[in-house]
């Protein structure tokens, strides 16, 4: 919110001196300076903006079931594109793990920093569920709590009762791994393209 404002700013501040400029100085070289600065402080304010509006859309990955789409093989492989792939589209992404993820990955347990540092992302987005505690109901209730959507293959038909947005069209978002790159069903949103 403070990087909108702050571009916001600059892109008032420096119509303000195009006006000056044109207006009162006639000054060419002020003119030209400013409406150069004009027009890259009007992009990166519509930039902005508009990561502004997409970092709303919340998505919460189902990281157990994201990490087998690589031939049913536990890797962090998919996880990381898929993480990469939403947060280039403007998603605001979170990841939740069973408590052993780190055994089927690296064979011994890891925490939520040690995946998130391999992830490549802030630990505060990375979530491990407690020992025999399964992961569904803790990405669910995050899921209901910060209205958001999750990927996964999953279709969590033991929760529906506790959670009965899972039937929600869009809510559940599956995917796969082939080819090298992550393909998600995305449902059709209004100013954002299909995947």
């Amino acid at each position: 919110m403070l990087r909108l404002i702050v571009s916001g700013s600059f892109f008032v501040l420096w119509g303000v001196v195009l006006d000056y400029a044109l207006l009162i100085a006639r000054d060419a070289d002020l003119m030209l300076i400013a409406a150069i600065a004009l027009a890259i402080s009007t992009l990166m304010f519509r930039r902005r903006l508009r990561n502004w509006r997409a970092d709303k859309q919340r998505i919460i990955l189902d990281g157990s079931n994201v990490m087998y789409w690589d031939n049913e093989t536990p890797s962090l492989g998919p996880v990381k594109l898929t993480l990469n792939r939403l947060a280039a589209e403007g998603y605001s992404v979170g990841v939740v793990f069973d408590a052993n993820a780190g055994y089927k990955l690296y064979g011994a347990y890891r925490g939520p920093d040690a995946l998130a540092r391999r992830l490549k992302i802030s630990s505060d987005r990375v979530m491990i569920a407690p020992k025999g505690t399964p992961a569904d109901p803790l990405i669910l209730k995050a899921a209901s709590d910060m209205n958001a959507r999750v990927v996964t293959n999953d279709r969590y038909r033991d929760w529906v009762s506790d959670y009965p947005a899972i039937n929600k069209p869009g809510f559940l978002i599956p995917g796969s791994y082939r080819d090298g790159a992550i393909h998600l069903r995305m449902p059709q949103e209004k100013g954002r393209k299909a995947a």
